[in-house]
């Protein structure tokens, strides 16, 4: 079965793609949740309309990432994490604690999926991540673990 996310939808694809799908997980879960709608002419049409105006939406915003870029710009995020004597730290730090750190210590909103990390980071250091926050706009991110 065919189908249009309507939403970013982890493993299966991003919002406005065209996907297939096995029928029951789309007709009984995917539909009804308003995820997603059926990839049939009509829908096809309207698509393409809602890309063009989400387009033009990203590209109104395009100034205000590169506010948010510019804002970063040699800053460095210090984010807590509990380690043993070694530096090694107790689990890893994740792309949601960077978007929650970066909320409460600047105040700027990013997704999750806009933090890119280069690796796993399981020891304390200092780290650079990149936000990916436009196709135009990416800002490095300069992050320090810091034992709590």
């Amino acid at each position: 079965m065919d189908i249009i996310l309507l939403k970013d939808l982890d493993k299966v694809g991003d919002k406005y793609e065209v996907v297939s799908v096995k029928a029951g997980y789309g007709r009984n879960y995917l539909i009804p949740q308003k995820i997603a709608v059926i990839a049939n002419a009509t829908n096809l049409q309207k698509l393409d309309d809602l890309k063009g105006k989400e387009e033009a939406e990203r590209a109104a915003r395009l100034s205000e990432f590169q506010e948010i870029a510019d804002q970063l710009k040699g800053k460095t995020l210090k984010i807590g994490a509990k380690s043993g004597t070694s530096g090694k730290i107790f689990g890893s730090i994740t792309s949601i604690q960077l978007a929650s750190a970066l909320q409460e210590q600047y105040g700027v909103e990013i997704e999750r999926r806009r933090v890119a990390l280069p690796e796993e980071i399981k020891t304390l250091g200092t780290y650079t991540a990149i936000l990916d926050l436009h196709p135009e706009v990416q800002a490095p991110i300069e992050f320090e673990v810091i034992a709590e």
